[in-house]
């Protein structure tokens, strides 16, 4: 099997898309950074997001049952750091950023490429992680210009000076 530290450097190598999660309910407010979301399917719309089981944050996400993935943009370069970082209160990370609220309730964070309101409707756990697969509720596209994404331990934007991606048709 291959070495924890070896396979956290070679991850280190790809590239991800960076999210702030946020969450809001009965169980409090909170929020964290994360590059591991992926798609799973359009029928129903479905994402999967990891979480370290061991994070403080962790217990708000199972109780609310609730999340917003936030795709963030090159504009959002501080929010990752700050919703990282685990000196900092989460009251104090949502005062630091603008944001509203979606359906679910859970925080949309203003300026994000695009957030998808979800409810979590399965969760496995592996190893240190708790993988949920939410289910989208809606979805709010941003005027952010451009990505953010993760590699080799730092942000980089990308995607500047590419034509937009058109709004979905609807039938």
């Amino acid at each position: 099997m291959a070495d924890a530290d070896a396979f956290r450097n070679a991850m280190a190598l790809l590239a991800g898309a960076v999210n702030i999660i946020t969450t809001d309910g009965p169980s409090g407010l909170a929020g964290f950074t994360a590059t591991a979301v992926c798609s799973v399917t359009d029928q129903p719309p479905t994402l999967l997001v990891c979480m370290n089981r061991s994070s403080f944050a962790h217990r708000f996400f199972e109780g609310n049952n609730v999340l917003c993935v936030n795709v963030l943009g090159a504009a959002n370069k501080e929010a990752p750091a700050l919703f990282a970082d685990r000196n900092v209160q989460m009251e104090d990370r949502f005062a630091r950023v603008q944001w509203s609220r979606l359906a679910t309730g859970s925080p949309l964070i203003d300026g994000a490429v695009v957030s998808f309101d979800c409810r979590i409707k399965n969760t496995s756990v592996v190893g240190s992680h708790s993988i949920f697969l939410c289910e989208v509720q809606d979805i709010r596209r941003g005027e952010a210009q451009g990505g953010l994404v993760y590699f080799n331990r730092d942000y980089h934007p990308v995607g500047f000076g590419e034509p937009p991606v058109p709004p979905a048709r609807k039938n």
